[in-house]
């Protein structure tokens, strides 16, 4: 075959027209290729400056976000706050720091700090604080860490080597409530005839040049918000053990480890919005607002996958409000069935095609059972009870399948059901309008439709308890923090707790399960990153 590319003109005189119509073909064919390959090479250069442009646009907003917070830390108006919100902002700036520049390091170039490895910077680097050495009173666990082969590794050798020493790295962890030192001995080994050493690489850490190990990091963070334990009161818990740990210290591990949950946090949001069925509902949190001094109310926002799911799953979202964008925003790539209460912020969410409404019994029943406990009227005495054995055919019906759920709702409640609301509307007829047992029956009717939802599919529950039970934890918490420190901060505590909430309901234990994933990342493929969620999570051996 003749290779056009070696061709030149003169080559072409004399050559017969089928020489010449081969020639012709094989270099059109060749520009075609040509063409290909610049094509390929073009979308490829389109896609890494799209991708430059959305890290440099990411950097520039990370960036301005840590100046806003410089500016905050040392602004005036903190100087107004009492003594709980200014130790609560400080700590928050930590986490928030943190946070932020992990995020930023994340973004930079492996060869971030400046410049490439063969080249020395500019300026040297500030000098780094010395670290305090870690107690010497605290027991010292050693692992150590030998090659497999200590054979010289060089083909012609192949001799047994010396182990001429070795290196010590100490790093603090903790079992819940006993301190200790975890120390990785790597040995060093050497072949004298090659001149050659051998030793394993260090482990890598979610913390580099950090003292905290996964399982102390672990321990901080459950501390905080499964316990509901500020940072403040951490450092005198960690005191007594004669460890020092500045709060803004355990702030920082908290930031840092929000961080580098991040892609997990996305992981299992999509998992619970899977879900064909999903609960939601949201709780007031105060956030304090550092340019004003004071408090201002925002929001937890609580989406979980189906009371019937076999794998059961809880994603919050922290929002500023309680506006229907929010819940609009979350939840614009999702269709199904909504369990909510009758919050008139959810009707845009639920206006779009493909998108049902199952309402609450439970809020429904409340409105009877108020007036039942003030002994105010017989009618929500009578409706209590027709609730309630609407109530025993769920408790049967319960560890069913959807399909038999579904029918024995059919055959049981739906009579029970169709009565229920005839003997609603003729009470109405005999109570006096602006009365609140009046009030109570027209929620109810109001509704109807929505509560019924239950009837036409068996995954869909009866009430929406089960998402209330998921957002109880932050009403604990907030006894215990008073106030969220930032938005940040707020996005920070909803991804923590989505994963960590998400592994109690799938029966792991939260600090087991935190420690092995914060253990496993940084060597976790990132296709393989849904096996650190908590429905799929196994411990490590």
């Amino acid at each position: 075959m003749l290779d056009v590319r070696d061709f030149k003109a003169q080559d072409l005189r004399g050559l017969s027209p089928d020489a010449l119509a081969v020639v012709a073909e094989q270099m059109l064919a060749h520009i075609g290729e040509q063409s290909k390959h610049i094509g390929e090479q073009s979308k490829r250069i389109d896609s890494q400056a799209q991708a430059i442009k959305w890290r440099d646009a990411k950097i520039e907003s990370i960036t301005f976000q840590l100046a806003r917070l410089k500016a905050w830390k040392f602004g005036a108006k903190t100087e107004a706050m009492n003594a709980e919100q200014r130790a609560l902002f400080e700590e928050t700036c930590a986490a928030d720091q943190a946070s932020l520049e992990a995020q930023l390091a994340a973004l930079q170039p492996a060869t971030v700090g400046g410049t490439a490895p063969d080249k020395q910077p500019e300026h040297p680097s500030k000098r780094q604080p010395k670290r305090e050495a870690l107690p010497a009173h605290l027991p010292r666990m050693d692992q150590r860490v030998e090659p497999e082969d200590t054979n010289c590794p060089t083909p012609e050798c192949g001799q047994p080597m010396v182990r001429v020493g070795e290196d010590i790295s100490e790093r603090l962890d903790v079992k819940p409530a006993q301190f200790f030192v975890q120390r990785q001995i790597r040995g060093k080994w050497a072949c004298r005839c090659c001149q050659l050493m051998v030793q394993e690489p260090a482990a890598p850490q979610v913390f580099d040049n950090a003292i905290p190990t996964p399982g102390l990091q672990a321990h901080t963070v459950v501390s905080r918000f499964i316990d509901h334990i500020p940072y403040y009161r951490q450092e005198q818990i960690n005191a007594r053990s004669g460890v020092h740990t500045p709060r803004s210290t355990l702030a920082g591990w908290g930031g840092h480890t929000g961080a580098q949950l991040m892609p997990l946090y996305e992981a299992h949001r999509s998992f619970v919005l899977g879900s064909p069925v999903v609960h939601a509902d949201e709780t007031p949190i105060g956030m304090l607002d550092p340019g004003g001094g004071k408090t201002k109310k925002a929001y937890m926002w609580a989406y979980a996958r189906g009371a019937f799911e076999a794998e059961p799953g809880v994603v919050y979202d922290f929002c500023a409000g309680r506006g229907g964008k929010y819940p609009h925003a979350f939840l614009k790539d999702w269709s199904g069935t909504l369990v909510v209460d009758a919050y008139g912020g959810y009707d845009a969410t639920l206006s779009l095609d493909g998108r049902f409404t199952a309402n609450c019994l439970a809020h429904a029943r409340r409105k009877f059972d108020e007036l039942v406990k003030a002994n105010a009227s017989e009618v929500a005495k009578q409706a209590i009870q027709r609730i309630a054995w609407l109530y025993r055919i769920e408790a049967d019906a319960k560890v069913l399948t959807s399909e038999q759920r579904l029918q024995m709702r059919l055959e049981r409640t739906r009579p029970l059901w169709q009565e229920l609301h005839v003997w609603l509307q003729l009470e109405r007829q005999r109570v006096p309008d602006g009365s609140a047992i009046a009030k109570a029956i027209d929620y109810t009717l109001n509704h109807w439709a929505g509560l019924g939802r239950f009837l036409l599919d068996g995954a869909v529950p009866i009430d929406n308890n089960h998402i209330e039970n998921q957002i109880r934890p932050w009403a604990l918490g907030r006894r215990n923090w008073l106030f969220i420190g930032s938005q940040l901060a707020g996005e920070r505590a909803a991804m923590v707790m989505s994963l960590l909430q998400s592994a109690k309901l799938n029966g792991h234990e939260p600090w087991a399960y935190l420690k092995d994933v914060l253990t496993r990342l940084p060597t976790q493929l990132n296709s393989q990153i849904e096996e650190l969620l908590p429905h799929r999570w196994r411990r490590a051996d």
